[in-house]
């Protein structure tokens, strides 16, 4: 029979649990809020626009000492509602660095050599019609020959500070922890956006990763 005390503990410790797992359950409701949002927004601007500030972020991108000093870098390949990262991909050749892509699947996210452009002209297509090479594709894998020293992140929203709002996978999240964990020196953290996509505020949990620096059309 429980004593008084741990009874009282007891009870102490199932209501932090619970007060946890309800703001856990708001904070998830606020995001699936704010992914609507943000689609809307994006929705509406036009080619050019998008044309425009995707030129922005990769004259920023290009300014920065790490773009330029980095031998390896990851970075995703965009569609239609994101920063137009093919400028990047050319970029990252023609300085000789390395390249690595997500590959995703039910066992997670990989970051795999991506060999050239003309390679990444071939790549398929997912059925949520991003290029990534096929699961039976051997490839190098960034994590297993030398870790990686960027990696430039998608994302649905941001603060200028770093927080980061992914599409709800964690995906991201989980690979930059892990690289963080096992590289003596851990990678920086690049996030490009629109600027309809940076916010003064999100919402976050203890599991979301600080990008160290987003780049987007803030003039």
């Amino acid at each position: 029979m429980a004593t008084p005390k741990l009874q009282l503990f007891s009870t102490a410790f199932e209501g932090v649990s619970f007060a946890r797992h309800q703001q856990s359950m708001a904070a998830k409701e606020a995001k699936s809020a704010l992914r609507v949002k943000i689609a809307d927004a994006l929705a509406v601007l036009t080619t050019e626009e998008k044309k425009r500030q995707s030129k922005i972020v990769f004259d920023k991108l290009l300014n920065l000492p790490i773009f330029a000093s980095s031998k390896r870098i990851s970075i995703f390949l965009s569609m239609d509602g994101e920063i137009d990262t093919e400028p990047m991909v050319r970029k990252i050749f023609e300085q000789e660095q390395e390249c690595f892509i997500p590959r995703y699947s039910k066992a997670g996210m990989q970051m795999v050599k991506l060999k050239s452009m003309e390679d990444w002209e071939t790549l398929p297509l997912t059925k949520w019609n991003i290029k990534q090479p096929l699961l039976k594709d051997q490839r190098e894998d960034a994590i297993e020959t030398g870790g990686l020293d960027l990696i430039i992140c998608p994302g649905v929203a941001f603060t200028k500070e770093g927080c980061r709002l992914g599409h709800g996978g964690g995906y991201y999240d989980r690979f930059i922890r892990k690289l963080q964990q096992i590289q003596a020196t851990p990678p920086v953290t690049v996030a490009v956006a629109f600027k309809e996509q940076v916010l003064d505020e999100i919402p976050v949990e203890d599991t979301d990763t600080t990008i160290d620096r987003v780049l987007f059309d803030d003039d």
